[in-house]
């Protein structure tokens, strides 16, 4: 059963600035190192060794090991949803909190397209899905989102594996509304969303950014995005 005190737990972890700079370098899905996010936060490696402890402990962070290397990644999707809706809260509300909070990233292309964890966020993901759900082909509501047969339908003629859905309890979720950090509006998330952006990257319709949760769209990428999904030209006004 959740407590007052775990719940305060969760919140004092996150509310630290320095671990709240790694938990959002990590929601790109990479595995970092201490190192690396010791960068990020502008600490030092002992002292980002310090914050990644609690929050391994606080189970927000899981820790792989290869060799002598430790490597951080976000636990659990789940963690990865509750940290892009801070940041959704954070961006909006008060002047004075907006004041000391960026409202979304301000880099153009990070605002187009980029990674929410394992799945495609920005501009471009919630044109996808607001395109889906006006044509039947997905259905968000207030217990979470349902890929409809025309859209698997969609998905599959065009190449894209979908996993068999797994209604168990504990299970990923299938399909599901995330709130777009940047637009306010929700793209789509579960094993519909990373199927999303992991075939696209396989196909060269998106191209990563080193050391950046931004994604290119890539020429060949808006003709098909825009085919499948019926996407309007103004999303690439500002691509160069």
């Amino acid at each position: 059963m959740l407590t007052t005190n775990a719940f305060a737990g969760i919140g004092a972890l996150v509310g630290d600035p320095a671990r709240a700079s790694m938990l959002v370098a990590l929601m790109d899905g990479r595995a970092l190192t201490a190192t690396e996010l010791a960068t990020v936060a502008g600490v030092s490696p002992q002292t980002a060794s310090s914050h990644l402890a609690q929050l391994v402990a606080g189970e927000l962070v899981a820790v792989e090991r290869q060799g002598r290397h430790r490597y951080h990644r976000v636990a659990t999707p789940a963690i990865a949803q509750m940290i892009e809706g801070m940041m959704a809260v954070a961006a909006t509300g008060s002047a004075n909190r907006r004041a000391a909070t960026p409202t979304g990233p301000k880099d153009l292309a990070m605002r187009r397209a980029r990674t929410c964890y394992d799945h495609l966020a920005g501009r471009v993901a919630v044109a996808i899905a607001d395109s889906m759900v006006v044509r039947g082909e997905i259905r968000f509501g207030v217990d979470g989102g349902e890929l409809t047969g025309l859209g698997a339908r969609l998905l599959v003629n065009a190449g894209f594996y979908l996993p068999q859905e797994d209604g168990r309890r504990g299970r990923r979720a299938f399909c599901r509304p995330c709130l777009d950090w940047s637009e306010r509006r929700p793209h789509i998330a579960g094993l519909v969303g990373r199927a999303l952006l992991h075939h696209s990257l396989e196909w060269a319709w998106l191209r990563t950014v080193a050391g950046s949760r931004a994604v290119i769209v890539t020429p060949l990428g808006r003709r098909m995005l825009a085919s499948l999904f019926e996407l309007s030209p103004d999303l690439w006004e500002d691509v160069v």
